[in-house]
């Protein structure tokens, strides 16, 4: 009886650990009611050796954001404004406070981006792309935090396409592919993706659509 009744609390054990967790519905009151209709996307903090990255980033945020349904100012002409407002280091303006930073422009919140991967590192016979970002949302009035997100995607050539059925061919095919992509790593594909799938998982770590969203928007996020 007593081996009965461990063997039940081992089972137990075993199909708890395999539940799959529902998202926590309330994770984003905060943002709900801050209800906000605008967007300022400072520069982005660079934590990678890609001097680059954060302007490619930069320039892939507008879109999926202002899709979701909000409105998103233009990311050059803020980095501008910041610039000629004595804030031209990015990590300056993730120290400001989010309140000064919507009051010079008149937006409800302000989104921040920090890159932790932008790199292509060579592995045996393959080179692996990696992007992983950090997303904070802060109120424009009061500072809080309303929304965090962090993504990272990952690209390996060698996964992208089958076998020739011939071993030597592959792993020269492996080989020439490993070489293109640590010359040319296709970055941006990445930090697209990065960016619209930190918004689109709602219920969930993702967005609620703005007050500017299509009705296709609408019926699709339901």
């Amino acid at each position: 009886m007593k081996k009965l009744h461990a063997l039940i609390i081992l089972l137990a054990v075993a199909f708890s650990g395999c539940a799959h967790k529902q998202p926590d519905l309330n994770k984003q009151e905060k943002f709900i009611s801050a209800a906000p209709r605008s967007i300022l996307v400072v520069p982005v903090v660079n934590n990678s050796v890609e001097v680059t990255a954060a302007d490619y980033m930069l320039s892939a945020v507008t879109i999926p954001f202002a899709e979701r349904g909000y409105y998103v100012f233009p990311v050059n002409l803020v980095k501008r404004a910041l610039e000629d407002d004595g804030l031209a280091d990015s990590s300056l303006v993730h120290k400001a406070p989010a309140q000064r930073l919507a009051a010079l422009f008149g937006a409800d919140a302000v989104l921040y981006i920090t890159i932790e991967r932008w790199d292509a590192k060579y592995a045996f016979l393959t080179t692996i792309v990696t992007v992983g970002a950090n997303y904070q949302i802060r109120d424009g009035k009061t500072g809080e935090l309303l929304w965090e997100n962090k993504q990272t995607m990952v690209y390996d050539p060698n996964n992208s396409g089958g076998s020739s059925g011939n071993p030597i061919v592959d792993i020269i095919a492996m080989a020439v592919k490993a070489a293109i992509t640590k010359a040319m790593p296709q970055y941006m594909p990445l930090a697209r993706q990065a960016n619209a799938m930190a918004i689109m998982t709602y219920p969930g770590p993702g967005l609620p659509l703005g007050p500017y969203a299509t009705d296709r928007d609408s019926s699709r996020a339901k």
